[in-house]
């Protein structure tokens, strides 16, 4: 048998994936099934533009929902407690600047699910955090990106 794909994510993060869950389940859901009943009020369906947006929409609303819960099912909680305070880990933050004299960047490294890089939250699959992973305060640290490598160096981690 498979193995199951685990989602590793902060607690923060499946905080947000169950409210998510909740607003889909208590909200939308039922938003669309009375979308579906007026548009079926309406009479018939094989040309009814309201019934078939609403079906689409009650597709996706499903497959969120079922998306959802099975990244909470399958939720690994980050646990940094046995990493040293300035290692670079999941659910830390890390500062770094790209060599030799650019701006100093921060990200937080989080699960795939909780990624959104323009509010500084970046996937432990992307690229810029597979390299920065495991690396020290201090190191200087060459990463491999899409379009070359980049030299950066460890700043800070929080």
């Amino acid at each position: 048998m498979a193995e199951e794909k685990t989602f590793p994510m902060t607690l923060e993060g499946k905080q947000k994936l169950e409210d998510e869950l909740e607003e889909y389940k208590m909200k939308r859901r039922p938003e669309v099934i009375k979308r579906i009943k007026i548009a079926r009020s309406y009479g018939d369906l094989s040309e009814n533009s309201e019934y078939e947006s609403a079906k689409d929409e009650q597709a996706m609303v499903e497959s969120r929902i079922a998306q959802i819960e099975n990244m909470l099912q399958y939720a690994e909680i980050i646990d940094n407690e046995d990493v040293d305070k300035d290692e670079v880990s999941m659910g830390r933050s890390v500062t770094f600047k790209e060599l030799p004299d650019e701006e100093p960047e921060t990200y937080s490294i989080v699960g795939e699910s909780e990624s959104d890089p323009l509010n500084g939250k970046i996937s432990n699959e992307s690229p810029m955090a597979k390299g920065l992973l495991g690396h020290k305060i201090g190191e200087e640290v060459e990463i491999e990106i899409p379009n070359g490598t980049m030299k950066v160096k460890i700043l800070d981690v929080n």
